[in-house]
């Protein structure tokens, strides 16, 4: 199949950023049932709400995901086709 260089972008970024989406739902549903965000102090004496915790936390995950996703689709060898 041939894409058009705008097709393969948003194939390739959909490619990306899908699945570090749902590894953060996955991720946050985890961390957060085991953490309760309003007990916690960062940096010592740092306290935030739950609210904002846990928006943070979704938002970290899916970074660090869309960034292992990222770097796991560049170092896929490119396709070669051989011609007929």
């Amino acid at each position: 199949m041939i894409y058009t260089r705008s097709e393969h972008k948003r194939i390739w970024f959909g490619a990306i950023l899908w699945p570090s989406f749902l590894g953060a739902l996955v991720l946050s549903f985890i961390v957060f049932s085991s953490v309760d965000p309003a007990e916690v102090l960062f940096f010592g004496y740092l306290s935030i709400s739950r609210a904002t915790a846990y928006t943070l936390g979704f938002f970290i995950f899916w970074l660090v995901g869309g960034l292992m996703s990222f770097v796991t689709a560049k170092i896929i060898p490119p396709e070669y086709n051989e011609e007929e």
